[in-house]
């Protein structure tokens, strides 16, 4: 799957994030939502560039994710802004260099949208291997009724396969948007 979203041209990349855009920013769930964490695309990953300028543009706070310190293992999510310094992290992924402080827990945000590499109809979902989303969410499946936030999955359709096993420390998808479809699995999306 990496190797096929790795594959796609800046073109096909840039309709299908487009598309998938289209799909979430529809929703109630993402106009409701006022505090939203996404992601900068690395490895070919759908790109949630489009919702992040609708987003600003609604006047919604953003966030991204940051590594913890090394040994924690988990994300923290700092507020961002268009112009906000960057810098790679330990995996060279780009995160903000933060000025509103340390950032903001998870249960504090109202919409997740996260990366993946393969996901199911069940709301599994294979990330990167590293596991730093099912860490940082992990309290999510201590609860019966998940309140906040609401983890969206961003993927080309073509990563969608029949079935995962997940593991027992899996945190799963409410909902996936794909550049063709928009799948709620646990509660309304509209």
């Amino acid at each position: 799957m990496r190797r096929r979203r790795q594959a796609l041209s800046f073109i096909e990349r840039r309709t299908f994030a487009a598309a998938a855009a289209r799909r979430v920013a529809r929703t109630a769930k993402f106009r409701d939502s006022q505090r939203i964490a996404f992601y900068l695309a690395n490895d070919g990953e759908l790109d949630p560039q489009p919702l992040l300028a609708r987003a600003r543009a609604m006047g919604k706070e953003c966030f991204l994710p940051v590594l913890r310190p090394v040994g924690d293992d988990r994300l923290w999510f700092a507020r961002y802004e268009s112009g906000d310094r960057l810098r790679p992290n330990r995996f060279n992924i780009l995160e903000p260099v933060s000025r509103y402080g340390r950032g903001v827990a998870p249960w504090s945000l109202d919409l997740v949208l996260m990366p993946l590499v393969a996901f199911d109809a069940w709301g599994n979902r294979v990330g990167m291997g590293r596991g730093y989303y099912d860490r940082t969410l992990a309290y999510l499946r201590r609860q019966e009724v998940w309140r906040r936030p609401y983890l969206l999955g961003l993927a080309y359709d073509f990563q969608r396969v029949e079935a995962l096993s997940p593991r027992p420390w899996d945190v799963p998808l409410q909902a996936i948007a794909t550049d063709r479809a928009l799948m709620a699995l646990a509660g309304p999306v509209n």
